[in-house]
C-alpha cells in the first residue's frame, strides 16, 4: 500500500520520520510534496528511498492513502482541486481538528479518516486520535490503525471530543514543557543550582514519573500521596500550587476551544463558498 503526504512541515515531517523509522511504512512506498520542495528535499537526504513528486496531483495518483497535512484553511481548496484523482480506493486522511469527517466526505467520493498525531509519536509513544468517516472501509481501518499502532497508541474518538482530547494529547507537551521549564528557571534563580543540573534532574524526574505511570505501579493521585507528607516539604510545596493554580487549566481549555470555534467557523465559511460554487 502507497502512502502519501501532502504537506511536509512540522507534523508532516514527524509522520513520515516515525513511520519509516518505527518501520510502518518502507520508505520506497512513501510519496511526498510540499509548496516549498526545499523542505521535502531535506527529508529524502535522510531517506533517499521516498519518492519526491512534483505536485499534489501526482501523490494522489500515486498513492492509496492520502495524508493532508496543511494548514486548515488550505485544505478545502487542495481537495477541491484534487477531487477529480481521489477515487474510492483512496483514502484522503486529515490531521487537522476544525474540520470534521463528515465535511470532507460531502466533497469527495473516496474513503475519509482523520488522524490528529502528537510530537510523541515520534518517540513511538504518546496517543494518536483517530475518527473515521462512513465511506471508510473495515480493512482501510485496520491498515490505518496498524501504522499508527507503530508509533503510538491510536485511540477513536468521537467529534463532540476532539478539542480537548487534541488540547491532552497534542498541545499537551508544549504546555507542560512551559511549566516545567518555568519549574528550572524558578529552581535556578531561588538557588544555587545550575541551570544544566536542574534542566537534567527535572528531565530524569519526568522520565522516571512517566515509567511509574507506564508501569501501572502508581497512579497520579498515588504518586501525590506516597511523595506527599503532611507537614512535611512537599506538603507545603503542594500548598503553594493549591493556592497558586486556581482555574489555570480551566483558563487554558476555555481559550483553546474558544480559538477551535473561531477556527471552525472560518473553515465552514470557506467550506460553504466552495460546496456553493
Amino acid at each position: 500500500m502507497k502512502v502519501g503526504f501532502i504537506g511536509t512541515g512540522n507534523m508532516g515531517r514527524i509522520l513520515i520520520e516515525s513511520f519509516i523509522e518505527s518501520e510502518a511504512i518502507k520508505p520506497s512506498f512513501i510519496n511526498m510534496t510540499n509548496r516549498t520542495l526545499e523542505k521535502a528535499e531535506a527529508i529524502k537526504q535522510l531517506y533517499p528511498e521516498v519518492n519526491l513528486l512534483e505536485s499534489a496531483e501526482e501523490v494522489v495518483t500515486h498513492s492509496d492513502l492520502i495524508f493532508i497535512c496543511v494548514k486548515p484553511l488550505d485544505i478545502y481548496p487542495l481537495i477541491n482541486n484534487l477531487k477529480q484523482l481521489l477515487e474510492p480506493s483512496k483514502c484522503l486522511i486529515s490531521i487537522t481538528s476544525p474540520i470534521n469527517v463528515h465535511q470532507i466526505e460531502s466533497l469527495v467520493r473516496c474513503q475519509v479518516a482523520r488522524a490528529i498525531p502528537s510530537i510523541t509519536n515520534r518517540a513511538f509513544s504518546g496517543v494518536s486520535l483517530v475518527t473515521f468517516g462512513e465511506s471508510c472501509h473495515q480493512s482501510t481501518r485496520n491498515a490505518i490503525e496498524t501504522m499508527f499502532e507503530k508509533i503510538s497508541t491510536p485511540v477513536q474518538i468521537e467529534e463532540n471530543v476532539t478539542r480537548v482530547a487534541s488540547d491532552i494529547v497534542s498541545c499537551g507537551p508544549a504546555f507542560f514543557s512551559y511549566l516545567i521549564q518555568r519549574f528550572i528557571d524558578s529552581a535556578v534563580e531561588e538557588t544555587d543550582i545550575t541551570k544544566e543540573q536542574a534542566v537534567l534532574l527535572a528531565s530524569e524526574m519526568l522520565v522516571g514519573m512517566g515509567n511509574l505511570i507506564e508501569t501501572e505501579l502508581y497512579t497520579l493521585p498515588t504518586l501525590q500521596e506516597k511523595v506527599c507528607v503532611k507537614g512535611g516539604v512537599t506538603g507545603k510545596g503542594i500548598n503553594v500550587l493549591e493556592n497558586e493554580v486556581g482555574e489555570m487549566f480551566n483558563k487554558v481549555f476555555q481559550v483553546t476551544h474558544e480559538k477551535y470555534y473561531e477556527d471552525i467557523d472560518e473553515v465552514s465559511e470557506q467550506f460553504n463558498s466552495v460546496t456553493n460554487k
